[in-house]
């Protein structure tokens, strides 16, 4: 365990560093600069602010230094928001995306786990066409159209439910919802074909031979081997939701990471770009090795070299 966990911190490491460097390219290769505005610029006071933020200089040298800074917790002053370092941007915005993001995580799981298992049991009824029905309208719906129909419908219509912000308990409903839609279709979807093959593994049949439960047989006996395939998609799913859904986020006003990720890229606030890209390149890989890990806590059979 402990040789495969170094390993995977090396090969984070190393995705890490290759992510860090496409982005940086990739940045500077977009037309354009973070201190274009609508308001005309005079060349010399381009050319001083470049001086000011280290941006004069070759492009790896450029690298380094913010490299260099990163290394020692500094992940840079934001170009576009005036007095603000990236690190109290991202301490800032992160607490609320990973909240909103947490509740959605919470509700798609146990939605999708109950709904799969419940279609898995009633496989060519009419509860297993419903639900079928429900989690293929999710998979194909983007999330965008998601969250328009309900802020048309139970914001502005309706009048039941706030649209914009994260005020009161109320403000999460719709946000929530819209995160929660998709995955928990996609967890319904990946649960039923888990647990139909789980059904017909010979230690269920010797179940229900013995008599067990249904409850018993599916919870006891077949939900631990079904569950690991929802494992492995949970685990980027928590990183990118946690981080802050950038489409929600915008739609609903919210002031998460997400928005910030978004305005950061459109303002080309490069320090902004880079801290934001590695933060959630870090949570990714960093959910990723945490999954490997829950495989083994799942399934002790699970070997992990």
């Amino acid at each position: 365990m402990t040789n495969y966990v170094i390993k995977r911190i090396a090969y984070a490491l190393l995705t890490i560093f290759l992510i860090s460097v496409i982005t940086f390219a990739l940045m500077n290769m977009i037309p354009g600069g973070p201190f274009l505005s609508e308001k005309a610029v005079s060349p010399a006071t381009t050319e001083a602010m470049k001086v000011k933020y280290g941006l004069d200089k070759p492009l790896y040298v450029q690298y380094g230094n913010y490299m260099n800074n990163l290394l020692h917790g500094d992940f840079g002053i934001s170009l576009k928001q005036k007095g603000r370092t990236a690190n109290d941007i991202i301490t800032s915005t992160f607490p609320i995306s990973a909240k909103l993001g947490g509740i959605s995580i919470f509700i798609a799981l146990f939605l999708g786990l109950t709904m799969g298992s419940v279609a898995a049991l009633n496989r060519g009824k009419w509860a297993d066409s419903l639900l079928m029905v429900i989690s293929t309208l999710g998979i194909a719906v983007p999330s965008f159209v998601v969250a328009t129909f309900l802020m048309m419908t139970f914001g502005v219509n309706l009048h039941w439910l706030p649209t914009m912000g994260l005020k009161t308990p109320l403000h999460y409903i719709l946000p929530v919802a819209t995160l929660s839609f998709y995955p928990m279709a996609y967890i319904t979807r990946l649960m039923r074909s888990s647990m139909l093959d789980a059904l017909n593994q010979d230690y269920i049949r010797t179940a229900k031979a013995k008599g067990v439960s249904k409850f018993s047989m599916l919870f006891k006996h077949a939900l631990r081997n079904a569950i690991i395939p929802i494992i492995t998609y949970v685990g980027p799913l928590l990183a990118y939701t946690v981080s802050g859904s950038f489409v929600v986020e915008k739609i609903f006003n919210i002031p998460g990471l997400g928005r910030e990720f978004i305005n950061c890229i459109s303002g080309r606030d490069y320090p902004m770009v880079m801290s934001t890209t590695i933060f959630l390149a870090v949570l990714l890989v960093l959910m990723n090795v945490l999954v490997d890990i829950c495989y083994k806590l799942v399934d002790p059979r699970i070997k992990l070299k």
